[in-house]
């Protein structure tokens, strides 16, 4: 599937086909018919929405004719989080899940995606703002993990929380001022949460985590690329459900 889709009709028969839009960049009060249509579309699928200038508009266009608008569409089709969860309970083993509270690098998701399909992870749950999609360079990235491991797209990573709570869930975040992570108890049904690139895990997220859990170092610098801190902490769960 094309990763990006340009000029109004192309666009609209992207959202009319059932296509999964990960975000609309539109030009700035645009008024024209097909371009109000398009947003009306973008909204009943509750697609992200950016009105942007024309120099923004043409920095992003690959064809160089995009009448005023650009998709940009998943190169894998989303799961929901009820997926994930049953798909723990076809295995018959406690939820194990990965969710990424605003990682824009996608390499880093399509590692962590691959990370989470070795450790055995059920799933992957991503926000829908402020984070990269499922992007033909995240599916790349992978490694195929995409073929195998379900990755649900939600509105509120923290509503998402308390509503896994329910189910008996647990979470742990990875955070440099947590208890040292051998100390932590990460058996039974967790969640792993990782957070952006250079801020971390966002203060709303972290305040529902109910661990937060540090990566030893003993280096020069003051921090982990996020999908080696995903992998490390998703191992530590590993070893511990082992034992």
């Amino acid at each position: 599937m094309s990763e990006q889709i340009e000029g109004r009709n192309a666009v609209l028969e992207a959202f009319r086909s059932g296509k999964c839009v990960d975000k609309l960049f539109v030009l700035d009060r645009c008024q024209d018919g097909p371009v109000r249509t398009i947003i009306r579309e973008a909204r009943k699928k509750d697609t992200i929405i950016n009105f942007v200038q024309k120099e923004r508009l043409d920095q992003l266009s690959e064809t160089g004719a995009h009448q005023g608008v650009i998709a940009q569409v998943a190169a894998y089709e989303y799961s929901t989080v009820e997926d994930i969860l049953e798909k723990a309970r076809e295995k018959g083993e406690a939820p194990f899940v990965f969710l990424l509270d605003d990682i824009e690098d996608p390499h880093n998701l399509g590692a962590i995606i691959r990370t989470a399909n070795l450790a055995g992870a059920h799933g992957v749950i991503i926000p829908k703002r402020h984070a990269v999609g499922l992007t033909s360079t995240v599916a790349k990235t992978s490694a195929g993990a995409l073929n195998y491991t379900p990755v649900a797209k939600v509105s509120n990573l923290g509503q998402t929380i308390e509503e896994l709570k329910k189910e008996g869930m647990w979470f742990v975040c990875a955070d440099m001022g947590g208890e040292l992570m051998y100390n932590l108890n990460l058996t039974g049904p967790m969640g792993v949460v990782i957070g952006n690139e250079g801020e971390g895990v966002s203060r709303l997220v972290k305040e529902k985590c109910d661990f937060a859990a540090a990566i030893p170092m003993k280096g020069d610098i003051d921090s982990l690329n996020a999908s080696v801190a995903a992998g490390i902490l998703a191992y530590e769960v590993v070893r511990q459900r082992m034992k």
